[in-house]
């Protein structure tokens, strides 16, 4: 199976705080996604100058692409950045995972993510879109669909509902399989009546953490998992340290979360992505991959940001290797 994916193409900007003063003195509300332009993004980046940082290609979609990636599978990553050197650090780092990349040129700058994270791994965002904003659905042809079998989608997308629209139904008419990621509360409490259409008409699989869950469905995370199955035939419910609930087809399981040493939980719901679609590529059972998801995005939140370092993955397939065979 070869796995497409298609989001807002942000480079993710990683600062580890030492308390959360800087928070406060900046209005930035401890745990909270704030959008912001692109004077104040270089605000931020320049009153942390004397912080350590990292970057990463990142967004919701892509982190999951680059995590399939890793465990071998053939992906392609579709996405809008600027014509600027943090454009040309994501298609590099696309590249080097062994992503086929995708990548359009906007006329806004490459987005960025700058994550602030608390002592206690907590996450504060404050995100600039950039030129993610301006992808239109003229910009998705089926060529980029041509010999790949399914496509993930961030649910981010859903606020351009044109462009959603457009690349599921241009799927379809491919004969792929829809995944999608509810990727927020927010996001789901502004969109629910459309995305219960795209779950409806569309998706396949669709992934929501409890509290997308339970926008979605206004349910606790049992119930909320029913409904979902109900519009799609893999859904995926995640409830942290309690695993991950699944129903395909009628049939229910859980699967329990790995153990790990959590230093930042930057993500994990996009790595148990990567790991599920593994095993999905694989025609494994649910519970299997359930437990790949787990494998996954244990790994990951033992880590500062998205991405899960070289010297990992080796143990990381070999593990899967277990749970597959």
């Amino acid at each position: 199976m070869k796995i497409a994916g298609l989001g807002n193409a942000l480079v993710d900007i990683l600062i580890p705080l030492q308390d959360d003063s800087f928070l406060a003195e900046n209005a930035l509300p401890r745990g909270s996604m704030q959008l912001i332009d692109h004077n104040r993004a270089a605000d931020l980046q320049r009153l942390t100058a004397e912080l350590p940082r990292s970057q990463a290609s990142g967004g919701s979609a892509s982190n999951t692409i680059h995590g399939l990636a890793r465990l071998g599978v053939p992906t392609r990553y579709i996405g809008k950045i600027g014509n600027d050197p943090l454009g040309e650090f994501f298609h590099n780092d696309m590249r080097q995972a062994g992503i086929d990349p995708v990548m359009l040129t906007g006329i806004q700058p490459t987005g960025t993510a700058i994550t602030f994270i608390s002592p206690d791994s907590e996450r504060t965002f404050g995100t600039f879109l950039g030129a993610a904003t301006e992808m239109v659905p003229e910009d998705i042809l089926p060529v980029h669909f041509e010999g790949y079998d399914l496509i993930h989608i961030e649910g981010y997308m859903v606020f351009n509902r044109e462009l959603a629209l457009h690349v599921v139904q241009l799927a379809k008419k491919a004969g792929m399989l829809v995944s999608l990621d509810m990727s927020s509360y927010n996001v789901v409490e502004a969109n629910r009546d459309f995305l219960y259409g795209m779950l409806r008409d569309y998706t396949d699989i669709v992934f929501a953490n409890e509290e997308e869950a339970r926008a979605f469905a206004g349910e606790a995370p049992e119930a909320a998992l029913g409904m979902l199955a109900g519009l799609c035939e893999t859904a995926v419910v995640k409830v942290g340290r309690q695993g991950s609930l699944i129903q395909h087809r009628g049939n229910r399981c859980s699967v329990g979360a790995v153990k790990a040493d959590v230093r930042d939980t930057t993500g994990a719901g996009d790595l148990f992505a990567s790991g599920f679609l593994y095993g999905m590529s694989k025609l494994l059972p649910p519970e299997k991959c359930g437990a790949l998801g787990s494998l996954i995005a244990g790994a990951v939140i033992e880590e500062i940001g998205a991405h899960i370092s070289d010297p990992k993955w080796p143990h990381l397939r070999a593990a899967a290797d277990v749970i597959v065979f």
